[in-house]
């Protein structure tokens, strides 16, 4: 069976093709590599495009008989969204529905979505459940937020069969350190601190040690890049076994503070990490914890790799290595 993964040279999604493939499937990626990796594409071919392109996503449809698409392509810098909200609005909206608009031309009626807790906004309670309100505060959660209202309505006017999974803070890398996390600029914290303990960057901007948390800096909840493959995976075949549409978040349940983050670090490396306290960033909640349960509930999933040093050292040895 043909998987379309969207984006699959990308982080979450080239470990979401080394997994589909170890479970038989066959991921075709399609990527127009401004952020993807074309070295990360080892588990299947490489279809080089653009979503904007809507001919060539049905070529690519047809062209090796995909029964299913795994959908990652889109833009992820919330700040960047908010100072370019076309840029957002163009790529992550109107490049989706154009996707969308292919599987229905051609006959592929099921996706899983890449969607985010960015659609929930700032939580009013803490862990956050799928029944918590959706108000994004960025064009990028917006972005997401409207895909998800879209399946919605494409599943009951065409019968498209769609998971919209909405994960937390996505981390490490895979276990034999093949791929990793590899952006450009990189936002993520536990790449940012692993470079700084590496010597690669000066020190760690810590945003805000004044808020209502154990320590002072902000919570999150940080998934193993390889549990969210799974839980990809998982819900794929949900819907191939025809049990229903969803939404689902995708988290351990844990948070851990950007302190600890830092002491994560040093303890797995044996590094002092040099680290600069400054202001809070606008828009940064507190707190960002999921509940989870639904997902072990319709799916089966759990993490399996839920330790933060677990995370941080799979990161360790990617950032290591390469």
């Amino acid at each position: 069976m043909n998987i379309l993964v969207t984006g699959g040279a990308g982080y979450i999604g080239s470990h979401t093709a080394k997994v589909l493939a170890q479970s038989g499937l066959q991921p075709v990626t399609f990527d127009n590599l401004s952020y993807g990796h074309e070295w990360a594409v080892k588990w299947g071919p490489l279809e080089k495009g653009d979503l904007a392109d809507s001919a060539l996503v049905r070529a690519v449809l047809q062209k090796f008989h995909i029964q299913a698409v795994v959908h990652f392509a889109a833009f992820t810098y919330v700040g960047e969204s908010v100072t370019d909200p076309r840029k957002y609005f163009q790529n992550n909206l109107v490049n989706t529905l154009n996707l969308l608009n292919a599987m229905c031309d051609c006959g592929v009626q099921t996706i899983v979505f890449s969607s985010t807790c960015a659609t929930y906004g700032l939580p009013t309670q803490v862990p956050i459940a799928e029944s918590h309100p959706q108000h994004p505060i960025s064009p990028y959660g917006e972005a997401k937020y409207f895909v998800e209202r879209a399946l919605h309505w494409y599943g009951g006017a065409y019968g498209l069969s769609w998971a919209a999974l909405r994960y937390f803070n996505a981390a490490g890398a895979d276990r034999a350190a093949e791929i990793g996390e590899d952006h450009n600029p990189e936002t993520h914290l536990i790449p940012v601190v692993i470079s700084a303990a590496q010597g690669k960057r000066s020190h760690v901007d810590v945003y805000g040690t004044d808020y209502p948390t154990p320590d002072g800096t902000a919570v999150r909840d940080y998934i193993h890049v390889l549990d969210l493959a799974d839980a990809h995976v998982r819900a794929l075949q949900h819907l191939l076994d025809r049990k229903g549409n969803l939404a689902l978040n995708l988290g351990t349940g844990q948070g851990h503070s950007v302190r600890e983050i830092l002491a994560a670090v040093e303890r797995v490396s044996g590094k002092k990490v040099p680290a600069r306290e400054t202001g809070r960033r606008a828009g940064d909640p507190p707190v960002l914890v999921a509940d989870a349960r639904q997902a072990l509930t319709v799916l089966g999933w759990r993490p399996q790799y839920a330790e933060i040093d677990t995370i941080v050292e799979d990161a360790w040895r990617w950032h290591s290595k390469h």
